[in-house]
């Protein structure tokens, strides 16, 4: 008979609380099971003391005779050592994959899409910029010449009134 101490579901809808069992791998989570050896609240603080209730000693017994822990329950026994002990219940090994955080090739297309989307958006921008820089330039050339050019057309006129005058 395979063993598992685990937990099982207990509480209303929307307010979740834990029995820890220790139970037959066969029977359904909140099915039968051979002992309650504790508790799990996750609605209370991280820090309370009430959050997670577990008779150590006979969770050490079920260890001992072949029951293995789920990983939520491995974690409460790595964190609890009986009297006299200096290494917890249960010693978990802590788990690292780092590939699991990396996204998907998809999603490595769309981000790569993106960032070239946003580079040829840069650079259509910086060229507007530029072509609104030379076309005010330019603009600014035409005014001046055009200014140039009028202040002779204008002499002659200031000419012809001051011969009128005299």
């Amino acid at each position: 008979m395979a063993l598992k101490i685990r937990l099982a579901r207990g509480g209303s809808k929307k307010r979740p609380f834990y029995s820890v069992v220790v139970a037959d791998s066969r029977m359904p989570r909140d099915g039968r099971f051979i002992e309650k050896i504790g508790t799990y609240d996750p609605r209370l603080p991280r820090d309370s003391d009430a959050r997670v209730k577990i008779d150590g000693a006979k969770a050490a017994d079920w260890i001992k005779k072949g029951a293995k822990p789920t990983d939520r329950v491995a974690r409460f026994l790595n964190q609890i050592t009986l009297d006299g002990a200096d290494a917890p219940i249960y010693a978990r090994a802590a788990r690292m994959n780092p590939i699991k955080g990396e996204p998907g090739e998809k999603a490595k297309e769309r981000l790569e899409e993106k960032r070239e989307k946003e580079a040829a958006r840069k650079e259509a921008e910086a060229e507007a910029k530029a072509a609104a820089k030379a076309a005010k330039k330019a603009d600014a050339e035409a005014a001046t010449a055009a200014a140039e050019e009028a202040e002779p057309a204008s002499e002659p006129e200031a000419a012809a009134e001051t011969e009128a005058e005299a």
